[in-house]
């Protein structure tokens, strides 16, 4: 049985999610809160498997809620943000850097048709994110010692890589926006390639994914729109419901085939497209995530002569996409969050 505490100000919504998570047979809501404040001291006191949190609450609000349970009592946190604003998209953001697994949208009205669908999002977030080991955050002021990059741990080949890479293709799940952030945020400015990301996450937040990052890092972080061409220094983000490819003429497209492995955009549209338009100057990145989306993808990027680079075992907050490519034998070297930083720094243009 999963035992979980919501934590939200609103009654409405509260007892909406109650009712929802409490109608299944394999969860329970042991406890709730009424803002953040309150929500650290439930959790502390019974220690759920998981909690929902609320973004705009008085007193404490779930950005700050989120990072004191991930320093005193680590728990798996979804945020469940009431609405798809800029402030409340923004927020989401910062508390998925705190240390929240997922963010989705609030479940509809049960007289809205959008109901069972939306509850359903509630339901598979809470199921699938209970059972992710989390790890305690630093309290603010407190750093730890940065990560040295490890030049031994490169395949000789990928460190040749260097020399030939025009394009680097990135997917994520579970984890992603604060891997890529981390990522990102080590990487010198003006750096002089582009970047394609597909990024899964819940309709409505792509947006603010892409506000968060460009905010907090060196480069211009922008959803992608078909018909542009690539720029240097920029991070193209996957759009919602769309497939994000790119031509041999470097130029953006966005398409509507049908989901690939249940997702759209997909990391192995991605990646096989980046494959089949630059070849061994592709650089594929598949980061932290549940499932094996990007494994067919990684075939192309391999049988074409590009090189893939998969996150390590310890780094990852879900170690799913990564090691599926692993298990396939297609990834050329693991790094760590700040080991593929320090390898993306040493990238140089090509013409």
């Amino acid at each position: 049985m999963l035992r979980v505490v919501v934590i939200d100000d609103s009654p409405v919504a509260r007892d909406l999610i109650v009712e929802i998570l409490n109608n299944e047979p394999d969860i329970c809501v042991v406890g709730i809160a009424t803002d953040g404040q309150e929500g650290v001291e439930v959790v502390r006191d019974l220690r759920p498997d998981i909690v929902t949190m609320d973004v705009q609450m008085p007193r404490m609000d779930g950005n700050e809620a989120t990072r004191e349970i991930m320093i005193a009592q680590p728990t798996p946190i979804v945020v469940v943000s009431g609405s798809m604003d800029r402030p409340d998209v923004d927020k989401s953001m910062l508390s998925l850097q705190a240390g929240a697994l997922t963010v989705i949208g609030k479940p509809n009205s049960p007289t809205s048709p959008e109901f069972d669908r939306t509850a359903g999002i509630l339901v598979d977030a809470i199921r699938s994110m209970a059972g992710v080991k989390v790890v305690r955050q630093l309290r603010r002021g407190v750093a730890s010692a940065p990560a040295q990059i490890a030049p031994a741990q490169i395949a000789p080949d990928v460190a040749a890589s260097r020399n030939t890479t025009k394009v680097i293709a990135i997917a994520a799940s579970t984890g992603g926006p604060q891997t890529v952030h981390s990522i990102l945020s080590a990487i010198p400015a003006e750096f002089p390639l582009p970047i394609l990301y597909v990024q899964h996450i819940t309709d409505g937040f792509s947006e603010g994914l892409a506000r968060w990052l460009t905010a907090t890092t060196a480069f211009d972080v922008r959803v992608a729109v078909d018909g542009e061409t690539l720029a240097p220094g920029t991070v193209y983000l996957g759009p919602e419901g769309r497939h994000l490819e790119v031509s041999s003429s470097s130029r953006i497209v966005l398409t509507d085939h049908a989901p690939q492995g249940g997702f759209r955009p997909s990391a192995s549209v991605l990646f096989e497209s980046v494959a089949r338009s630059f070849g061994r100057h592709a650089l594929a990145v598949i980061l932290t995530g549940m499932g094996r989306d990007g494994v067919d993808g990684l075939k192309a990027v391999r049988q074409l002569g590009g090189r893939i680079i998969g996150q390590d075992k310890s780094s990852c907050v879900v170690y799913g996409m990564p090691q599926a490519a692993f298990d396939e034998g297609l990834v050329d070297t693991t790094m760590s969050p700040q080991e593929i930083a320090g390898h993306l720094s040493g990238l140089e243009a090509h013409s």
